[in-house]
Order: structure tokens, then C-alpha cells, then sequence
């Protein structure tokens, strides 16, 4: 780590290492997740629908803070894979209810043993206490870019 004349960690350094580390996590977890058949992008698709059964197309789009269309593009590879199916909503037409299929179960299932697998590694050589304290650190700065997205939606002048 970068120190300033003071022996201080640069804010700079700090937030560096915070986006090398998001950018090696997501590149080492769709190495491992190759071996699934499924991108990144549709995997979080996969995942959202195994743990919310029957969701709309809609509610995905605003769960994931993503675009309708772009939603829909993702479903369709999915289920022409046939990872998912949809189905019209029995009581709205305009909406189509999302399931997952025995072969996206099996793929939810071996993507959890690979996160699992990918966690201890990557807390390897951590305390229970230094876990506690990463955790608390790490919702500290969610809790600041929470506010950060706050201040951009109210179109509050950056300070």
C-alpha cells in the first residue's frame, strides 16, 4: 500500500484497490464459472429466478436495475438453452411468469458449490475477528455509495 509522507493510506490507493479486486473477482469467477455454460449476466438472471420462483419479467428489471429489453434478450438465450420457461400470467396477460428448469437447477446448484468453493479461498488465512472487522469496513462504504446514489437522484451538487 501507497503511504503519504504522514505514514496515511491514500483515500486513492484504497478505493484502487477496492475496483482491482471486484475487476480479478469477476474475471477469476467467470473463469470458474465456464465450466457452467452460462455468462455472468445470465447467471445473476438464473440466480434471481431460482430464489424468487415465477417472478415477472418486470420485477427482475427493477430488482436488477436493469432495462425491460435487456432483460428479455437474456431470457430468451436462457430459454432457448433451456435453462428457463415463461409462461403467461393467469391473471394478467401482459405478463409472463418466470421458472427455472431442472437444467438451470443443476446449474444454481454447481454454481453454489463453486462460489462456496471460491469464498474459503479467497478469506483464506483470515480471523473470525478480521472477517467481522472486513464486514463492518465494507458496509461502511456501501453505506456511502448508498448515499452517493441518493445525492445523484435528488441532483444534489457533489461536494
Amino acid at each position: 500500500m501507497d503511504e503519504d509522507r504522514t505514514g496515511n493510506t491514500s483515500n486513492k490507493d484504497i478505493i484502487r484497490q477496492l475496483i482491482c479486486f471486484a475487476l480479478k473477482h469477476r474475471k477469476i469467477m467467470q473463469s470458474y464459472l465456464d465450466e457452467t455454460g452460462v455468462y455472468h449476466a445470465q447467471h445473476r438472471l438464473l440466480m434471481k429466478i431460482f430464489h424468487e420462483p415465477e417472478i415477472s419479467q418486470n420485477d427482475i428489471a427493477r430488482s436488477m436495475d436493469v432495462s425491460a429489453a435487456t432483460v428479455a434478450v437474456a431470457l430468451k438465450k436462457l430459454e432457448k438453452r433451456g435453462f428457463i420457461s415463461r409462461h403467461t400470467d393467469e391473471g394478467d396477460n401482459r405478463f409472463n411468469k418466470i421458472t427455472i428448469t431442472e437444467k438451470g437447477n443443476r446449474v444454481v446448484e454447481q454454481s453454489k458449490r463453486i462460489f462456496e468453493m471460491a469464498d474459503k479461498k479467497i478469506l483464506d488465512g483470515f480471523t473470525e475477528e478480521e472477517k467481522r472487522t472486513l464486514s463492518v469496513l465494507l458496509q461502511k462504504l456501501n453505506d456511502n455509495l448508498d448515499k452517493m446514489e441518493e445525492e445523484i437522484r435528488l441532483g444534489k451538487e457533489r461536494t
